[in-house]
């Protein structure tokens, strides 16, 4: 076991397991782009590892996980010191309080690539300056809710744009794309059509910033819809670690 454990405990899969089940997501991912005229290797896998104990999270990484995300901040420092020495890259995907952006740019140890999360200026605002102050660039994304669901966290489609164009202005942010959580529903033709709507938003953006032309979308669940659609991330937790429990 490395480091402290935390969350809930699932039935502990060995490296091999996770290897087989990331292998699995990949041929999906594979399948969907190839049926979408689109390369498999144009999509990523992000591994989303919310509430998992550190060694599942070390676990995954040892398997071949080498992009991971990360919801909450005290997470967040964990798990990137249980894998520390495997140097996965790691990206931030759930919404980033003002206060906690000292914890995750660190200056000792900068724990996030990249923070898909930024769905307001002030945000994008802060994380400049403390790039600025540590002398490092940062790749952001900018977060939209497609859905228009209350509880989900991002920017309405329609101030997507001019958002983005106000984080890439911003000193050492570099904006590579737009994220989303898809809608909630069985209904697969809504949920496309989310992701058409962010497609859309990163094509009319991408005119006038051509480094923007990320998306990731895409979960467990749906991520054909969203590799059909153009992700170029797609983020896997269930799919790999099974489900997490309901909260209390």
């Amino acid at each position: 076991m490395v480091g402290a454990s935390h969350g809930y405990r699932p039935c502990v899969p060995t490296v091999a397991e996770i290897a087989e089940r990331i292998a699995a997501v990949r041929a999906r991912v594979a399948a969907a782009a190839e049926a979408a005229g689109r390369s498999p290797s144009d999509v990523r896998l992000l591994l989303a590892t919310k509430t998992l104990p550190d060694d599942v999270v070390r676990a995954a990484v040892l398997a071949g996980a080498a992009l991971i995300g990360e919801n909450r901040v005290q997470e967040l420092v964990a798990h990137t010191a249980a894998v520390a020495d495997l140097r996965p890259e790691v990206h931030l995907i759930g919404h980033l309080q003002s206060n906690k952006v000292t914890t995750v740019l660190h200056p000792d140890r900068p724990l996030v690539a990249c923070v898909e999360s930024v769905d307001t200026l002030p945000l994008a605002e802060r994380l400049s300056r403390r790039c600025a102050d540590l002398g490092r660039d940062l790749e952001v994304m900018v977060q939209v809710n497609v859905s228009g669901e209350a509880t989900k966290s991002g920017i309405a489609p329609d101030g997507a744009a001019e958002l983005a164009a106000r984080v890439a202005a911003l000193p050492r942010l570099r904006l590579t794309g737009f994220m989303t959580i898809g809608l909630n529903s069985p209904d697969a033709a809504a949920v496309r059509a989310g992701y058409a709507r962010l497609r859309q938003v990163r094509d009319a953006v991408v005119r006038d910033l051509p480094g923007a032309r990320e998306l990731s979308m895409g979960m467990s669940g749906d991520l054909e819809l969203a590799v059909a659609e153009g992700a170029t991330t797609v983020r896997v937790g269930t799919a790999v670690f099974g489900a997490r429990p309901a909260p209390a």
